[in-house]
């Protein structure tokens, strides 16, 4: 939405799931028979993770993957659901992160994993968005997360 068109088959949702209940209406949201679910103890156990906890939803026909992480305690997902957005897209309204939000988590994924498709994906968002980007409030959550060389390494990049 952001950045440019890369072709993917996966959607990366941040759920606030607060109980048992919320973790058990995944189950009842997402058949067995459709969808590859992880079972209920696996959710519990993610959800009940201070940081990050993940798990993934796969439709059996198509091979179309959600990853789920759990709001938690992340403060990175505690800022951006404050700030999340509405947008219209086709008709349908979707609840979106901020693209901050966007930017510094793929800054942190680098960071862990290496993989240089989420500098690619920095600098195709700075060329699409940049206008509209705070580059300040960037600085300041790359500055609390340790995260200024891959910022600049994403910013020579754009």
């Amino acid at each position: 939405m952001y950045g440019e068109p890369r072709l993917t088959h996966d959607v990366d949702l941040v759920l606030a799931l607060r109980d048992a209940a919320d973790a058990e209406a995944i189950e009842r949201a997402f058949p067995n028979d459709q969808f590859y679910v992880p079972p209920l103890e696996v959710i519990r156990a993610e959800q009940a993770r201070q940081l990050r906890g993940h798990f993934n939803i796969i439709h059996h026909d198509t091979g179309y993957k959600a990853d789920v992480y759990l709001r938690g305690r992340d403060p990175l997902h505690l800022w951006a659901f404050d700030r999340r957005l509405r947008v219209k897209l086709e008709g349908t309204e979707l609840v979106v992160a901020p693209v901050a939000y966007v930017i510094v988590r793929k800054l942190e994924y680098f960071r862990e994993g290496g993989s240089e498709k989420h500098l690619d994906d920095i600098a195709g968002i700075l060329r699409v968005s940049g206008d509209a980007i705070d580059v300040a409030e960037i600085d300041q959550l790359v500055g609390e997360r340790g995260l200024a060389g891959e910022w600049a390494a994403a910013r020579a990049r754009g």
